[in-house]
C-alpha cells in the first residue's frame, strides 16, 4: 500500500464538528462560526473490494492505521468499501442495519485510531428483504455516526461497450440532501452516480454552504476512462469546493471491473492528491485549506452573480 503526500502546506480555517441534515428544498442554514487552526490532512482510499466482509475489513483496518500514522484527520472510503457482490442479490444477503456488527466494526476503528471516517456506499438493510439503501455513513473520531446520506441517483444504465446496470432493482433511492460540519470543513455527502447531476452539488454549495464535497465511487472502467476526472474537476470549479473522491479499482469478479483514480481536488480545480498507479491499493493524501476556499470565492464571487430566479422564470426566446 502506498501514500501520496501533499506538496504544499497552507493556513486553514476549520469548522466545529456539528452534524446537520437538510431535506431537499429546506431553507439554507446560517453560516457556522469558524476558528483559525493549522491545516488538516484528509485522505481518499483506492482499493479493490471483494465479496468477503472480513477480507475487506482487514484491508480497511490497515488503511485506517496507515492514515492515522500519517496524521490524517478524515479518511474517505469508496462506494461498496465493505462488500462487492459476485452475483445478483448477494449484496442483499449481507445488508445490515446501521447498528449491526459490520458498521460497529468500522465505528471501533474510528474510535481506536481517533480519526473521522467517510464510508461511502454501505449496504444498509432496507424496509424489506428485497431492497437496501446505498448509504454514505459519516463517523467521527469517537466512533459516533454523525450523519448518513442515502444515494439519490440510482445507476440504471446501459453502458456503451459495457454491461447493463439496474441499481433500482434492489436499491431504494434516498430523498434528502445531507451536509455535516467536521474538523476539515462543511461536508456535502454524495455517492458515485450522483456526480453526473450538477444541480445536487449546486444545492449543497449555494443553499447549504458546503466547502468540501465527498464523492465515494465505484465507476465502471468505460465511464471512468471517459468522464471521471473531468466531472470531478468540473464539480470543484463550479462550486468552488474541495472534492474528495475515493475509488474502487481493478477487477472484483470476472464480470465486474472498476476504474481506479482516487483524487483530491482543490476549489480552483487543481488535483492536489493522487496515487501514482490507478490499480494500487493505497491513500491519496492532501491538506484542506479553507482559506483557499474563501480566497477563490472572494475573487470570483459566483454566489453573488447567480440569478436563480431568472433561471426559473425566464421564457426561452
Amino acid at each position: 500500500m502506498a501514500l501520496c503526500l501533499p506538496q504544499r502546506v497552507l493556513p486553514s480555517r476549520v469548522l466545529r464538528p456539528i452534524a446537520c441534515r437538510f431535506v431537499s428544498g429546506a431553507a439554507p442554514p446560517a453560516p457556522t462560526p469558524v476558528i483559525m487552526a493549522a491545516p488538516l490532512k484528509v485522505a481518499a482510499v483506492q482499493m479493490t473490494s471483494v465479496n468477503d466482509l472480513s477480507a475487506n475489513f482487514s484491508i480497511c483496518s490497515q488503511l485506517v492505521k496507515e492514515a492515522a500514522t500519517a496524521g490524517v484527520k478524515m479518511l474517505c472510503f469508496p462506494e461498496n468499501f465493505s462488500f462487492v457482490g459476485a452475483r445478483d442479490g448477494e449484496s442483499l444477503e449481507v445488508a445490515q442495519s446501521l447498528d449491526g456488527p459490520v458498521m460497529q466494526g468500522y465505528q471501533s476503528l474510528a474510535r481506536e485510531f481517533n480519526i473521522w471516517l467517510s464510508l461511502g456506499g454501505f449496504q444498509e438493510k432496507g424496509a424489506d428483504d428485497k431492497h437496501l439503501y446505498n448509504t454514505h455513513v459519516l463517523i467521527d473520531e469517537s466512533g459516533h455516526i454523525r450523519n448518513t446520506y442515502r444515494k439519490i441517483h440510482l445507476f440504471d444504465v446501459d453502458v456503451p461497450g459495457g454491461m447493463v446496470y439496474k441499481e433500482s432493482n434492489f436499491t431504494v433511492a434516498g430523498n434528502d440532501l445531507v451536509v455535516a460540519d467536521s474538523p476539515v470543513g462543511r461536508l456535502g455527502l454524495t455517492v458515485c452516480y450522483d456526480l453526473r447531476f450538477p444541480d445536487l452539488y449546486q444545492q449543497l454549495r449555494f443553499q447549504h454552504n458546503a466547502q468540501v464535497l465527498l464523492v465515494p465511487s465505484a465507476f465502471t472502467k468505460v465511464t471512468g476512462e471517459a468522464h471521471w476526472e473531468i466531472l470531478l474537476r468540473a464539480r470543484a470549479i463550479e462550486t468552488q469546493c474541495y472534492v474528495i473522491a475515493p475509488t474502487q479499482t481493478g477487477k472484483h469478479t470476472e464480470k465486474r471491473e472498476s476504474y481506479g483514480d482516487a483524487l483530491i481536488i482543490d476549489p480552483w480545480g487543481t488535483i492536489v492528491g493522487r496515487l501514482p498507479d490507478r490499480l494500487m491499493t493505497g491513500l491519496a493524501i492532501a491538506e484542506i485549506d479553507l482559506s483557499l476556499v474563501d480566497s477563490v470565492r472572494m475573487r470570483m464571487p459566483l454566489s453573488e452573480h447567480r440569478r436563480p430566479q431568472i433561471y426559473r422564470n425566464a421564457s426561452c426566446i
